[in-house]
């Protein structure tokens, strides 16, 4: 199923996970799979893996299939491609649709110092019109950030590399995660005027960890409203009242995007199925499944 053709229909609520570390086994995500299947969401992603390469891309393609064909799922693949070259991508592409994976989210995807960089593709917007070049029946996302990708000059320069991609041919948009809805609404109406008409889905990472937040807010460039940040001032040493507390701000974000006519909310669940759980039956009157 193409997923764009899902938000014709209804407000999609979806979640993101990612493989886990090498050393940990894969086996460790598949009670987390077991659990988010069971809230229905209307699809699930899987991150690229760090680096973007070897055990990283199969382990992508596993839980995909996974997700897919045992749970009955609709799934996403994280495709990044800085470090892939135009054969490597070929034989991924022919693993996908082996594996009855329909979907791909197209990245440029990290700098990683520890790995080459090759030169077949520079970026997302270069991996997407390759993918659509090979007519292979894959749809293809994109990714957005309402506060400007950090390498950008500019948001006049970062979205009209957005629509490189869409042009391209990505028929939907996920958001790096976000804390200010007005910074999305701002981020939206842009878009729209730049003439980016395909569904935007809003990324929600729920804060239950100061020092995690931390560290994905200096990687992704994400503001801290005041409102976040005095919860983290007050809660933040106490794992169980931050987990609490951010749990609520995500619920709030979820609430009020939907009543702002938002075209789908994706939760960046860190592999976490007791905070998805917590945000799903909080929504579940909000968001129709």
């Amino acid at each position: 199923m193409n997923i764009a053709d899902i938000f014709k229909k209804k407000t999609v609520f979806s979640f993101e996970v990612f493989p886990p570390k090498k050393e940990s086994g894969v086996e460790t995500i598949y009670k987390t799979l077991e659990e988010l299947k069971d809230l229905n969401p209307d699809f699930i992603s899987v991150t690229y893996g760090a680096g973007g390469v070897g055990v990283a891309n199969a382990t992508t393609i596993d839980l995909c299939s996974m997700i897919k064909n045992k749970y009955g799922v609709e799934t996403i693949a994280h495709l990044s491609c800085l470090y892939n070259t135009k054969e490597s991508i070929d034989e991924i592409l022919n693993q996908l649709k082996e594996n009855g994976i329909e979907n791909i989210l197209a990245l440029r995807g990290d700098v990683n110092p520890d790995f080459e960089v090759k030169n077949d593709f520079k970026y997302a917007s270069d991996l997407t019109e390759y993918i659509m070049s090979k007519n292979m029946g894959f749809n293809v996302s994109g990714a957005c950030y309402p506060e400007v990708h950090q390498e950008a000059e500019n948001m006049i320069a970062d979205i009209q590399n957005l629509k490189k991609k869409v042009d391209a041919g990505a028929d939907h948009l996920i958001s790096q995660l976000f804390f200010d809805n007005n910074a999305f609404y701002d981020f939206i109406e842009k878009v729209r005027i730049a003439g980016i008409n395909v569904p935007v889905e809003a990324g929600i990472m729920p804060v239950t960890n100061k020092k995690q937040i931390e560290r994905m807010v200096s990687m992704c460039g994400a503001s801290i409203p005041a409102k976040l940040s005095k919860l983290l001032q007050k809660f933040g040493d106490d794992h169980i009242a931050m987990r609490d507390a951010g749990i609520s701000y995500a619920v709030d974000q979820i609430i009020d995007l939907v009543a702002n006519g938002v075209n789908g909310v994706h939760i960046y669940t860190m592999n976490d199925p007791y905070v998805a759980k917590r945000i799903s039956d909080s929504v579940a009157n909000i968001i129709k499944k």
